[in-house]
């Protein structure tokens, strides 16, 4: 019983707390939002209006239910976040997949935290903690790491630190963003993994990046297979780019080996298609040089 009662004289203390937001802000700002930190008020959802900034735009209908489903069972384990606007009016920075399957599930309650923020402090706790709390795909993740570095401007490290990832990580993750749209919509739409990605990022031929994309979807490649082809493609094309070689046949050998006796050194003869080619005669000095050069009469 009593510790029913201390429950209930805590959550008093903070619907009060809530309720005197700016009085208390003004006496100690940095007491307030200590408090606000750890506790967990319970909200109406009807006060509750959804926050403009929510980088999440798509929710699975049915991941939405089985999470209402949960609720019903368990209740909400996890609290959303709020920033509070006025008296019984709050914002939601994150947690909209739980604010939406709490709807589902019949509640007229929610667990959150509260915060005090302006627009630009709530905007970037907004996307961090839905990084780190939300289980967004990868195109998710890397425009959110895109909009933090363009709106905060934070380099990789800074932005590392801020969402707790290494800097390879973000890196790898906004690389993302370079891939054509229509392999971003597949990524996004769970068609292929952020493995596949990264093996068709690396390709840089558009249209071999399209073709292995297709052939992953429709012959449900593994990241290993779709890896092989990407390394087979790569090396057929650095093979088509060698310098055609050396065409030797028994007369230029003789060539070659004729030069070689008549002008006592090493002689290289390159004989390239259609009868191009080079003499390579090396020397050894300036008296060398002059020798062979009286030799051919030059």
């Amino acid at each position: 019983m009593a510790k029913q009662d201390q429950k209930q004289q805590l959550g008093k203390g903070l619907r009060a707390l809530l309720n005197n937001i700016e009085a208390e802000v003004a006496q100690n700002q940095q007491q307030v939002i200590k408090e606000l930190s750890s506790a967990v008020a319970n909200i109406p959802i009807h006060e509750i209006e959804v926050n403009p900034f929510q980088p999440r735009k798509d929710f699975d209908e049915e991941a939405l239910q089985e999470l209402a489903d949960s609720i019903k069972t368990y209740g909400l384990i996890q609290p959303i976040t709020l920033r509070r606007l006025s008296v019984n009016a709050y914002q939601l920075i994150s947690g909209e997949r739980r604010l939406r399957a709490s709807k589902k599930a019949g509640l007229e309650e929610i667990p959150a935290y509260v915060r005090i923020a302006n627009d630009e402090e709530m905007l970037e706790m907004a996307l961090v903690e839905n990084i780190q709390r939300e289980n967004l795909n990868a195109i998710e993740i890397a425009t959110t790491y895109q909009r933090l570095i363009e709106e905060f401007n934070l380099t990789h490290e800074r932005l590392s630190d801020r969402v707790g990832k290494k800097r390879s990580t973000v890196t790898n993750y906004l690389s993302l963003l370079q891939l054509p749209p229509a392999i971003q919509q597949g990524l996004k739409e769970g068609k292929i993994s952020t493995g596949h990605a990264k093996v068709l990022n690396g390709i840089e031929d558009l249209a071999v990046q399209l073709a292995l994309y297709n052939q992953t979807i429709s012959n449900q490649l593994s990241v290993r297979v779709l890896e092989e082809k990407s390394k087979q493609l790569k090396e057929e094309r650095t093979e088509k780019l060698k310098p055609a070689k050396p065409i030797m046949d028994g007369n230029y050998r003789k060539v070659e080996d004729d030069l070689i006796h008549f002008l006592d050194t090493k002689v290289q003869l390159k004989v390239m298609e259609k009868g191009k080619g080079q003499i390579v005669i090396p020397f050894q000095s300036d008296e060398d040089l002059n020798r062979i050069l009286d030799l051919l009469n030059v």
